[in-house]
């Protein structure tokens, strides 16, 4: 078994550079049940990975293996170019963990809970002084660093978490579930947040239950069910492994709607909707090639709708063969 991964990026002297996380064949049991059963994962330096699962599908145990809380019973995997059974230390100087529950100290005030932070970084207390009030004004905590953080609503507090995460500058954050709990607001804005850490060269891996935020934020995603990797890719490559994209084509003359079945046998007919559905991927290209054959037949559609899967209907469909899927709808008229 090889004893690392490599990423597609390169770098100078063209050879290719590590992943920043890697792993094969992780494995993880609790008494008889299997948590993990053998999954691999390759995340590159600067990217953000999504771990996409249901509650108790094992994302928080990967987490806690690849962040050295805990052992795998089998596979191997680097964090940061350091081997997790042979460099745990290594691992840790290079790494930062948030997790689902805050790590903050409600009893003391935000900036206190920074510059114990600091402390246990081993900064001066000068140096502690400037990093803590550099990142309280980064996450817009200046106003509140002076009081308790119990007083701290719970975006707050995350955005404290996050900082004090920072502390050690880190290159790779974990992330576990970072938005459970918060509101629509605190949500966008943490993703927001994490959104300027890769800006800055950060590789975030994340772990969610929410199919939007993987969406919206990450580069790969993975989908964990059953201890396994179910399918893994781009949302979009994702989306596209699901069937059931097409375009419906509705008309209001049924003379019109006649001659556009005609020009369109391999659609689908609707005789008393007045309505076309023809089999689509939604790409630009296949839309463009729908439209060019109705304008050849000098045929106008009253309303046109594009349907494509998302990403509930690939999580479904991965983890639960009795869903139906359904499709986002874009309208034209």
């Amino acid at each position: 078994m090889p004893s690392s991964v490599m990423s597609t990026s390169r770098q100078g002297g063209g050879h290719p550079s590590p992943a920043a996380v890697s792993a094969i064949g992780l494995r993880k049991s609790y008494g008889d049940k299997t948590v993990l059963d053998g999954i691999d994962i390759v995340v590159p330096a600067g990217t953000v990975f999504a771990l996409l699962g249901p509650n108790g599908a094992g994302k928080t145990t990967a987490v806690k293996i690849l962040s050295t809380l805990i052992a795998a019973d089998g596979g191997q995997a680097q964090v940061a170019g350091h081997d997790l059974a042979t460099s745990p230390d290594g691992v840790r100087a290079a790494i930062g963990v948030t997790g689902q529950f805050s790590a903050v100290d409600g009893l003391i005030t935000g900036e206190e809970n920074m510059l114990l932070m600091a402390d246990l970084h081993h900064l001066s207390k000068r140096e502690g002084r400037r990093v803590a009030a550099e990142l309280l004004e980064r996450f817009d905590l200046v106003e509140a660093a002076k009081k308790p953080a119990s007083t701290y609503s719970g975006g707050m507090k995350r955005r404290l978490d996050i900082a004090m995460t920072l502390v050690g500058n880190p290159r790779i954050i974990f992330l576990d579930e970072p938005t459970t709990g918060l509101d629509p607001r605190a949500r966008h804005n943490m993703w927001q947040i994490i959104r300027e850490l890769v800006t800055g060269g950060v590789t975030v891996f994340l772990t969610t239950q929410y199919l939007e935020e993987a969406d919206e934020l990450a580069d790969r995603i993975a989908v964990l069910h059953g201890g396994r990797i179910a399918a893994e890719g781009s949302a979009e490559e994702l989306k596209r492994l699901i069937p059931g994209g097409h375009v419906r084509l509705r008309f209001t003359d049924p003379a019109t709607y006649r001659s556009a079945a005609s020009a369109l046998r391999e659609a689908s007919q609707d005789d008393e909707a007045l309505a076309l559905q023809i089999p689509s991927d939604g790409s630009q290209r296949e839309l463009r090639s729908i439209l060019d054959r109705l304008d050849t037949a000098h045929i106008e559609a009253d309303e046109l709708t594009v349907h494509t899967p998302d990403l509930d209907d690939v999580f479904f469909a991965l983890t639960d063969t009795t869903h139906i899927p359904h499709q986002t709808e874009e309208t034209v008229r």
